[in-house]
């Protein structure tokens, strides 16, 4: 992603190596986005068809929740908007009011995505001019979307490198890198240095030893179990996360199979029993045995350092529970390009930069707190100690305020809208004992109208909308023999 989007994007006057080993695996569970992803492949000025064709991808319209409340209840946190405001309010309010008289339906009847997701339906764009669009993402074979990045990239003047790294080199005076050698024969000099070496963090932490910040503490899930599928089960055009005794889930479906993984924590399940309950939980035949991967959660406590900027996993990590970590390497570039350094980067540019990050973080950091900590799961060691933590104070802010009087404050340009924290915080069951009075300025047959209006609306454009294989088939074009499995 890197190289690519520098190459699309840097002066005639730069140039980009890029230093790749095939002997190194990747972790490659990044299979599924959110709909700012379709900002860098627009940037990119790729074509959506083919993108589809050659990453084997599907499309994304949210992400279901399944047991984070409790076992046998589902929400979906959907991309889009939920519901239509009136006045000076926004949607939660009305939806809170007519909650207290009864008259509230789940939050599915007034989401047109997931209206449509719940139907296996897709479309894109608007059906007629005053049609509502639907946001949304993709689900795509990482391995597959690397590669053809990487064409787009060298057809574009990068320079790849087949070697490993096997030193870095640092200037005496100031600390910042000069120059990598591989093997014993070459040597790469350069202004500036991306490390993207993964959670070895070669350049960032174990060169200029950065620090790292642990969360641990907030989120203790520190293992996963990786397997992909056979094709089974509905095509749907979401991704599953489903809550498990001592962990979650994911289902993502691709066009050729199934991604699955098992989140958790290793002081509550062993490896063994980990991957005895994903193999255990497929709709499809596995194709291969369980991959381990352990992780600690927590951030580089500067994600620019001297001269080098860490991305994805060298960066930090969050597990994928509303697969942000695609999003967060897409953000910390474009970032970086609106402040591209010259031969040095004033201290107070590189500050900037890493506040904004820390920010960005940070707040993901608490929106996925809030998945584990509101939770009714009673009895389980691992959803029983998430209950109890301390929390973050900026989350508990959040917490306090929703609690109250039914507020909700996007503080800056936090990833997670109010939108994506009222669906969160309505289907893990946290009450408000409020709402905006001025809600109540609506008589109560115009609230009924109000609600009716919204759910009529999103079930006619499903209702027109084609099933997500269907659509596509078509629209990416796949010969028959690639169809996307119904």
């Amino acid at each position: 992603m890197a190289a690519a989007l520098l190459a699309r994007f840097l002066p005639s006057t730069h140039s980009v190596t890029l230093v790749e080993s095939a002997d190194i695996g990747t972790v490659g569970v990044g299979e599924a986005t959110i709909p700012q992803i379709r900002y860098i492949n627009h940037a990119l000025g790729l074509d959506e068809a083919q993108f589809l064709r050659e990453t084997k991808g599907t499309f994304k319209l949210g992400i279901e929740f399944n047991g984070w409340r409790r076992e046998g209840e589902a929400y979906m946190h959907a991309f889009g908007p939920v519901g239509r405001g009136h006045g000076l309010l926004p949607f939660h309010h009305y939806w809170l009011r007519a909650k207290q008289l009864g008259i509230a339906k789940p939050l599915a009847h007034y989401s047109l995505n997931e209206t449509a997701a719940r139907s296996l339906k897709m479309r894109r764009g608007s059906r007629t001019p005053r049609s509502p669009e639907m946001p949304y993402a993709y689900h795509f074979d990482a391995g597959l979307y690397a590669a053809f990045l990487r064409r787009y990239a060298e057809g574009r003047g990068v320079v790849r490198i087949e070697g490993t790294i096997g030193n870095v080199e640092q200037d005496s005076a100031t600390g910042s890198i000069t120059a990598l050698t591989l093997g014993e024969e070459r040597r790469i000099e350069g202004d500036f240095f991306i490390d993207c070496t993964g959670f070895r963090a070669l350049l960032i932490e174990r060169t200029l030893k950065t620090g790292f910040d642990d969360w641990t503490d907030y989120l203790p899930c520190d293992r996963a179990m990786a397997v992909p599928s056979d094709n089974g089960g509905d095509f749907t055009p979401y991704t599953r996360s489903i809550a498990r005794s001592a962990g979650w889930q994911w289902r993502i479906p691709l066009q050729h199979r199934i991604g699955n993984g098992l989140v958790y924590s290793s002081a509550h399940l062993s490896d063994e029993d980990a991957a005895e309950t994903l193999l255990a939980n497929l709709d499809g035949a596995p194709q291969g045995d369980p991959r381990p991967i352990s992780f600690t959660t927590g951030k580089r406590r500067k994600h620019w350092n001297a001269n080098c900027l860490a991305l994805g996993l060298a960066a930090g990590f969050m597990e994928p529970l509303e697969s942000t970590s695609i999003h967060l390497v897409q953000s910390a570039v474009s970032r970086f390009l609106s402040v591209l350094p010259g031969a040095e980067a004033d201290p107070a540019i590189r500050d900037w930069f890493n506040g904004q990050a820390d920010f960005e973080w940070l707040r993901i950091r608490d929106f996925l707190v809030l998945h584990y900590s509101v939770n009714e799961r009673e009895g389980e060691p691992l959803w029983d100690a998430v209950r109890h933590m301390k929390k973050p104070d900026t989350l508990v802010a959040k917490l306090e305020n929703w609690r109250a009087a039914g507020f909700i404050h996007r503080e800056h340009e936090e990833l997670f809208t109010e939108v994506g924290w009222f669906q969160v915080l309505a289907g893990q069951g946290l009450e408000a004992r409020s709402y905006n009075p001025l809600a109540d300025a609506l008589s109560e047959d115009d609230l009924r109208s109000l609600l009716g209006s919204i759910e009529a609306a999103c079930a006619e454009e499903a209702r027109q909308m084609q099933s997500h294989s269907e659509f596509l088939n078509k629209f990416a074009n796949l010969p028959p023999h690639q169809d996307a499995v119904a």
